[in-house]
């Protein structure tokens, strides 16, 4: 009878109980929901103090201004309805300076709107999700972010600028730019069961210009490493893009199984997508977007076993074998895990080369003919097999003799409806390409399709072919279906360079106005005082007569020195001590001469990098200049390292020493400078080092350097040189030395060329001086 009056007093009063738990809930999201509290934080210490005591829902906002040596450690978890957030007070107006990093060492925790430069991290990565393989983050969201120019004092030094641990974290609408130190930009680590299937997003980014390192570990992203390679991830890497990053020949490394990347749009990186190790990814809807002046630029390399390579769009890319617009590589048999995988169970469908040199590329890297030098587990002549290309489209605006390269023998390739535009010759490969007469509409700049729709052309249905429903623009195929990326022109401008798609929309690229100055000076005048003050880009000009210098000019920007008009050149004459350069060369230093007379005491330099710290690179173009009475020319120390270095029309006299670029001793794949042109300049009375060009290790990651020595007169130079020969060229990947005259230098050998690499010599003249020789199989040190 109790229980039954009370269940009466329950029911006539329903509305008060209902009100009570709706009231009792309300307080309880108040108490644990994401209706924390919201505390502003001014310093690293307020800071400190703030994330000692951080609950989930507070919103931790960091005040505007600059934050030196900002370490912080977030070692707390937010849930799912209520996160951790640290933000910018003002999104972009929080400066993280000197030694900082973020180690996200808790769960549900969001990183919003903070700006990374002038410094680098105090330890592995900038930004870290996890506090180690163990301790790791999910589901944690970095957003809104700025790294720029953060790198180790020491371009050797390594680190990462994002450190992927544990499951389910995002990286959204950064932008990260200048990585010039050891160490891809971001990596994604699988060490440990908590970080696999770990399904990681890094979407709708702005990766901006990375400088080539000259050496190995410089990607943009990589994705697990050599003995984590047969690890799930489902890492995606969607909406990206990818802007002049050339860092090294991977521009993304995939090393883990199932990972996939969508939509992103690579634009003139010097550099491939590859699936370096690992299986089964999807690499559907990317853009590659060439240069036709550049030779660097990739697209996709395969290796591996089940990927599927659909809707991509290849336009002007002229890269050859690792950089090929598709490079089908040939594997190791029985490969050890950090080296070459055979490429099996492939598929390549519905993608468009548009105007590519050479644009399919199989049994890329074999190299039998080294067996001599290599051991066995070396040789790749594992040939791909079972692998499918159909339904693809190629169009060249002037016919392309090699539109398919077989290194190896394509016994393992099934071609089916594979179409190419009418060539009017005959090419290589043509029971593997159906001609077909159609032309191409511009959508938009670099975006081509084709002018009328191709959908009464055959293609070849193959297993699974039906779940490729959807063109490059989201277009079905179910109907009218044609080859190629793009179903027809009549498609809307997909707007792949706009840049507000990328990034956070507060940041601006700051790149240096490109208006100059200019600087008029005379012998009174203090030249080093105007490089100091002068600004990146500016002009400074010599009236004639004599600068004489103590002490190095410090180049630290973009600086153009040159005479003014006349026939008498300015000489500035360095004075000062026993090696050291009257040009010191710093990190993003740019240094151009025109018409200037340089000469020093026999014991210092003309050029030279900083001994350490060389952070970054450095460029140097020397143009009819005389250069004489110097120990040496250039000197490039360790670890230092140049993208392009000139000297043209310029004499080169009366020195100890030439050019040395030959520090990197430890054949680790290192080298000094990528690129060096050296043409119609005169060498007299050089002792040794005239030029010294070394690359060590057995390695592909790089492009292995590139010299040219054109059209120039070397007499008497190399006497004292104790290997005998006048240039020395060991390692580097491209040399062209033609066009010279050799007079009278005291050497057994001009140079030694590398006949398996892309070096050449033709049109020399030699006068007691040796001769050119080319050994075909250089022995390198394994790197590996």
């Amino acid at each position: 009878m109790e229980k039954q009056l009370e269940m009466k007093l329950s029911k006539s009063n329903w509305p008060f109980y209902t009100l009570i738990i709706i009231l009792s809930f309300i307080v309880s999201s108040c108490q644990t929901g994401n209706h924390g509290k919201e505390l502003k934080v001014n310093n690293n210490s307020e800071l400190s103090s703030a994330l000692s005591q951080v609950k989930p829902g507070d919103v931790i906002v960091m005040a505007d201004g600059t934050w030196n040596d900002a370490s912080i450690f977030i070692d707390s978890s937010g849930t799912s309805s209520a996160p951790i957030t640290l933000q910018a007070e003002t999104p972009g107006k929080v400066m993280l300076t000197g030694q900082s990093s973020i180690i996200l060492g808790g769960d549900y925790i969001i990183i919003d709107g903070l700006h990374f430069k002038d410094g680098y991290s105090p330890s592995r990565a900038v930004i870290r999700f996890g506090k180690d393989s163990e301790n790791v983050a999910n589901h944690c969201i970095v957003r809104n972010c700025v790294i720029e120019d953060f790198n180790k004092p020491q371009r050797n030094k390594s680190d990462l600028w994002v450190l992927f641990h544990g499951r389910n974290n995002e990286l959204d609408h950064c932008y990260l730019a200048g990585k010039s130190n050891r160490g891809p930009t971001i990596r994604v680590d699988l060490e440990g069961n908590q970080s696999i299937y770990n399904y990681h997003k890094i979407t709708n980014n702005h990766f901006g210009p990375r400088p080539p390192k000259g050496g190995p570990s410089a990607e943009t992203i990589q994705i697990g490493n050599s003995f984590t390679s047969m690890a799930p991830s489902h890492t995606l890497v969607a909406n990206n893009l990818f802007d002049r990053c050339n860092g090294e020949v991977e521009v993304i490394s995939s090393k883990t199984n199932f990972n996939e990347f969508r939509n992103n749009v690579f634009y003139k990186s010097e550099g491939s997508l590859v699936t370096r190790h690992g299986n089964y990814c999807l690499l559907d809807g990317n853009y590659f977007i060439g240069d036709e002046n550049n030779n660097n630029i990739g697209g996709i390399r395969l290796i591996g076993s089940g990927h599927t390579v659909t809707n991509n769009y290849f336009y002007k890319l002229k890269g050859e074998n690792f950089r090929s617009p598709l490079a089908v590589m040939n594997g190791i048999p029985k490969s050890p895990l950090n080296r070459y995988i055979q490429v099996t169970d492939v598929l390549v469908a519905y993608n468009s080369w548009i105007d590519c040199i050479s644009p399919l590329q199989f049994g890329v890297g074999s190299n039998i003919d080294q067996k001599d030098v290599l051991p066995a587990s070396e040789i790749r002549s594992a040939r791909p097999i079972r692998t499918t290309v159909a339904n693809n489209l190629i169009y060249n605006s002037s016919p392309n003799r090699l539109p398919i390269v077989a290194h190896d023998k394509l016994d393992g390739i099934l071609f089916k409806s594979n179409y190419i535009n009418k060539q009017d010759n005959e090419f290589s490969n043509q029971e593997s390409l159906v001609q077909n007469s159609f032309e191409l509409k511009e959508i938009e700049e670099n975006i081509f399709a084709p002018e009328t729709e191709l959908s009464d052309l055959d293609l070849y249905n193959g297993f699974e072919f039906d779940k490729i429903s959807l063109d490059l623009f989201g277009n079905s195929r179910q109907e009218n279906n044609s080859p190629g990326a793009i179903l027809s022109a009549s498609s809307t401008s997909p707007g792949i360079l706009d840049t507000e798609k990328y990034g956070p929309s507060w940041y601006t690229d700051s790149e240096s106005d490109s208006s100059s100055n200019t600087i008029t000076l005379s012998p009174t005048n203090d030249l080093n005082e105007s490089i100091s003050k002068a600004k990146p880009g500016d002009i400074i000009i010599l009236n004639a007569g004599v600068y004489e210098i103590n002490a190095p000019l410090t180049i630290d920007k973009k600086i153009i020195i040159k005479s003014s008009n006349g026939e008498d050149i300015p000489q500035i004459k360095y004075m000062g001590e026993k090696a050291t350069p009257l040009f010191e060369m710093n990190p993003k230093g740019d240094l151009k001469l025109e018409k200037i007379k340089l000469s020093g005491n026999k014991t210092n330099y003309a050029f030279a990098s900083l001994k350490e710290n060389m952070s970054s690179l450095y460029n140097l173009n020397v143009n009819d200049c005389i250069i004489s009475d110097f120990d040496f020319i250039l000197k490039a120390y360790k670890y230092s390292f140049s993208e392009y270095i000139s000297f043209m029309g310029t004499e080169l006299m009366n020195c100890n020493n030439g050019i040395e670029l030959s520090e990197e001793t430890e054949d680790k794949g290192e080298y000094n400078a990528e690129n060096i042109f050296i043409a119609e300049c005169t060498f007299m009375n050089i002792d040794k080092n005239v030029i010294d060009y070394y690359r060590g290790g057995y390695d592909e990651s790089t492009v292995g350097g590139n010299l040219k020595i054109q059209n120039c007169n070397f007499t008497n130079c190399g006497g004292k040189e104790k290997n005998g020969m006048l240039i020395n060229t060991y390692g580097i990947i491209n040399v062209d030395i033609s066009g010279n005259s050799f007079k009278n230098n005291r050497v057994k050998l001009a140079a030694r060329l590398w006949g398996a690499k892309n070096n050449s010599h033709s049109n020399n003249n030699f006068s007691n001086s040796g001769k050119i020789i080319v050994e075909e199989n250089l022995k390198l040190n394994l790197l590996y």
